[in-house]
């Protein structure tokens, strides 16, 4: 009996944390095919849909409402950055968004630039202002080996080489 009321708090104490881990992923791939930059950011659903009752002061469908979700798909736009490695800004485009699951998508591209790039610099400071503890990692893809590097109120941009 100890054993199950044992795993039960420990399990239960293990959902109760994820829900609160405020954290995004997000590829960043140079796809050789299509020769543009393409960021792919994924989201928990749950916490765009409390992000944009933030944003916009109003209850949120994060489900059903378009405008929530392009709402929310150009405040990540407004929060992303990239540059080349001599501070360059590279324009990024938003191509569109999705909910996938439990997941919120968000999609940018850029065409690479007409000269190799030697690396890339980085902000992505989505949710931060919201939550302190918001953590975003992303991944660097399709310029040798992939890369990761991670974002919180500390580190607002990051340089990687190639």
């Amino acid at each position: 009996m100890p054993v199950i009321v044992a795993a039960s708090a420990l399990l239960f104490s293990s959902a109760s944390l994820a829900h609160q881990l405020k954290s995004s992923v997000t590829t960043v791939l140079f796809n050789k095919r299509t020769h543009n930059i393409e960021l792919m950011h994924r989201f928990y659903l749950h916490d765009t849909e409390h992000a944009i009752e933030h944003i916009v002061g109003k209850q949120a469908d994060m489900l059903n409402s378009k405008s929530d979700q392009l709402q929310f798909a150009d405040y990540v736009a407004q929060h992303v950055a990239i540059k080349t490695p001599e501070s360059e800004s590279i324009k990024l485009k938003n191509v569109g968004f999705e909910v996938d699951g439990k997941f919120f998508w968000v999609y940018q591209e850029a065409p690479m630039p007409a000269e190799p790039l030697s690396g890339l610099q980085m902000s992505h400071g989505a949710l931060q202002e919201l939550w302190p503890t918001q953590v975003n990692m992303v991944n660097i893809e399709g310029q040798g080996k992939v890369r990761t590097v991670y974002f919180d109120q500390q580190n607002q941009w990051h340089t990687v080489t190639f």
